[in-house]
């Protein structure tokens, strides 16, 4: 059957996909519009599946902190190029997501993918039809879901990093001054866990034998490495660890003593760092 113009930019209107698209989908689908629409959507899998192995280094990432301020989730939506993150329908995706993340109390980021937006479909198969529509990889590339007494979010200017920050003890005191600092610390110095015990085991290994190859380099005994890369370990702590660092505003003082300092037995139970990078 011929297809009109009409038809094209209907269908246009209801999945945002090119002209030319659209006009490929209705007359392979015989004018048929849902038929058409599954056309369309099979297209952006194909997109997808040429595309998995690209880098998706851009996007935004978004924080949703619950009325109480006991609950944080932290959702990054990743693309290949710049512009695209800046496009109107896939900002709208990423909030929509978000929004489902909240409305469900997703875990997970495959609970997010699962998850069931307004119209039905579900968030994945909604990233599956923009990847057709906009023709660039487009994924979840990081998902967090934090609770605690109180949780403290914060989003870099570019809108890149995010960090969510969980606080216990805070005896009701209110910690989101100390907490945003602490949290743009966090994106700022990349701590690798939250004290030493969180440190795991292979990075240990691996910073001790750096400790033994610089010592080595500079022509310590054999007899002596092992013991000069056990200090150059707790060196690393002090900087790599966020309760060990030292608070970027004071330098007199490290984070422990900050949360001290700001409220007695304030502490850190948890905090998550998520970028595109």
């Amino acid at each position: 059957m011929a297809i009109t113009a009409a038809d094209v930019n209907k269908l246009r209107q209801m999945t945002g996909a090119g002209m030319m698209d659209c006009k490929k989908a209705l007359t392979e689908a015989n004018g048929d519009f849902e038929a058409a629409i599954d056309i369309l959507r099979k297209a952006g899998q194909k997109v997808a599946a040429k595309r998995a192995d690209n880098a998706t280094n851009e996007g935004v990432v978004l924080i949703a902190i619950s009325e109480d301020g006991a609950n944080g989730k932290l959702l990054a939506l990743a693309c290949e190029t710049e512009p695209v993150s800046k496009v109107a329908d896939f900002t709208n995706l990423a909030a929509a997501l978000l929004e489902a993340a909240v409305a469900t109390n997703a875990a997970t980021k495959e609970d997010v993918l699962a998850a069931t937006l307004s119209d039905g479909r579900t968030a994945g198969e909604h990233i599956i039809e923009l990847t057709g529509k906009i023709g660039e990889k487009i994924t979840i590339a990081g998902y967090e879901n934090v609770s605690a007494e109180q949780v403290v979010s914060y989003v870099h200017s570019n809108n890149k990093i995010g960090v969510l920050v969980a606080f216990t003890n805070t005896s009701g005191a209110d910690v989101q001054e100390v907490g945003k600092d602490i949290a743009m610390q966090i994106t700022a110095m990349k701590p690798v866990a939250l004290d030493k015990d969180g440190v795991d085991a292979a990075t240990i290994e691996r910073e001790i034998e750096i400790g033994k190859d610089q010592a080595r380099a500079e022509g310590k005994p054999e007899a002596m490495l092992e013991r000069i890369a056990v200090g150059k370990l707790e060196k690393f702590y002090k900087e790599s660890t966020l309760l060990n660092q030292q608070f970027v505003k004071d330098s007199s003082i490290n984070i422990k003593q900050l949360l001290e300092q700001t409220q007695k037995g304030l502490t850190i139970t948890e905090f998550k760092r998520v970028a595109l990078a």
